[in-house]
């Protein structure tokens, strides 16, 4: 997400101590509206925080087909088509 957001002209910081599970999701929440807009319907570019499991928070980048995200099973990142299949917490964007 923070690779993606830079290449784009993005100054912001990334989370930090971002562990496969744990932790809450309002501290990833509380640095994406530090330093990104909450997004008003869905565009290509838009940072995605989804649950994917009980304290299992992934991020993602939507793109025109679905999303890239780290694919943890199979240890790469990825563009995957579609929506993503666990709820959205929320999604921002870069303004301007």
């Amino acid at each position: 997400m923070a690779a993606a957001l830079r290449a784009g002209g993005w100054a912001g910081s990334a989370p930090t101590g971002y562990a496969l599970r744990g932790g809450a999701a309002s501290d990833i929440v509380s640095l994406l509206d530090a330093g990104l807009a909450r997004a008003q319907g869905q565009r290509p570019g838009d940072v995605v925080l989804a649950e994917a499991g009980p304290a299992q928070w992934h991020l993602a980048v939507r793109t025109a087909a679905g999303v890239v995200h780290a694919n943890a099973g199979l240890r790469r990142v990825v563009e995957r088509p579609g929506m993503l299949p666990w709820p959205v917490v929320g999604a921002w964007r870069m303004e301007g």
